[in-house]
């Protein structure tokens, strides 16, 4: 993979103005969604990845892998808000996925608030894991969801729609500094990516005339008995550390069996930077050798 390894302090100081500039509350969301299209290319695509654009769930999606016959599928809910992101912005990190866990990952053009407001997202992606099992033919526990920050909390949202309306519970729920509770004000003004007017203004985008207290936009405050193995990675100096850490002790409390990693000097989803950072690349890796086992808990490269 074409990594360029960039020194932690030089790799701050270009990603810090990029999006202050970008994630922006003055800034309307087209500019917002366009800026982070154009800045999407610096995020190399690993060689040997095969990006099919389909449809899934009624949507535009993307569908990524890196070996012929890919085991088991990951679909990944991408971050932003609920407001901005694409497959295009989230492409190099989906890819990466897909090599390190032999899997097909699926990233859906979920319809994006203001414009749809909660809950359109939660119902593009569960029609997305619906299509998958009833037309792709893959069996509910072959499917680890995934995402990123708001894609994190959306994730988390999915599965317990999909376990209460259809009995479905996906292998794994993979969730990367995810945002679970939009009524909660962060307690901090911000960090290199993300900060909290921006965060409330997407918020109010996605809640729109919805009832806050519905567990599907909030579903930190949901049920999370029965969710499957669940893995949870977030930086210490993250905007969202201490919803990840409530998110935590919620689901051990549950009974839900959970890994949570705590990095020190990355930033918010620096998962994306993967190709460029090296700590950042490490964390990624965790994450998908805990999807890989979680699809296939007997790994067909071990047995015969």
């Amino acid at each position: 993979m074409r990594d360029l390894n960039l020194p932690m302090p030089v790799a701050r100081a270009v990603l810090r103005p990029i999006f202050r500039a970008t994630l922006n509350q003055r800034a309307p969301w087209w500019l917002q969604r366009r800026l982070l299209e154009l800045g999407s290319v610096a995020q190399l695509v690993p060689a040997g990845t095969t990006v099919q654009r389909i449809r899934l769930g009624g949507r535009p999606a993307e569908r990524l892998t890196a070996t012929p016959t890919p085991t088991g599928a990951v679909l990944y809910l991408h971050g932003g808000g609920y407001a901005v992101g694409s497959p295009a912005t989230h492409r190099s990190l989906a890819a990466r996925l897909a090599h390190q866990t032999g899997a097909a990952v699926y990233v859906p053009d979920y319809r994006l608030a203001p414009e749809h407001p909660f809950p359109a997202a939660l119902d593009d992606a569960e029609a997305a894991f619906l299509e998958l099992v009833e037309s792709a033919g893959y069996r509910p526990d072959q499917i680890a969801l995934s995402g990123d920050s708001a894609g994190g909390g959306l994730s988390l949202a999915t599965a317990q729609r999909l376990i209460a309306r259809h009995g479905h519970t996906p292998a794994a729920l993979g969730l990367i500094a995810p945002w679970t509770d939009p009524n909660q004000i962060p307690e901090r003004d911000g960090d290199l990516v993300i900060n909290r007017l921006w965060s409330r203004a997407c918020a109010a985008a996605y809640l729109g005339d919805g009832d806050s207290s519905d567990p599907g936009y909030a579903p930190l405050t949901g049920v999370l008995v029965g969710l499957p193995p669940t893995y949870v990675q977030v930086d210490v100096d993250e905007l969202l550390h201490g919803q990840c850490g409530d998110l935590v002790a919620a689901l051990r409390a549950a009974g839900v069996t959970v890994r949570f990693t705590e990095s020190n000097g990355l930033w918010h989803v620096a998962q994306l930077q993967a190709a460029l950072v090296a700590p950042a690349a490490a964390a990624l890796s965790e994450l998908a050798a805990f999807l890989r086992e979680a699809i296939q808990p007997a790994d067909v490269r071990d047995l015969g």
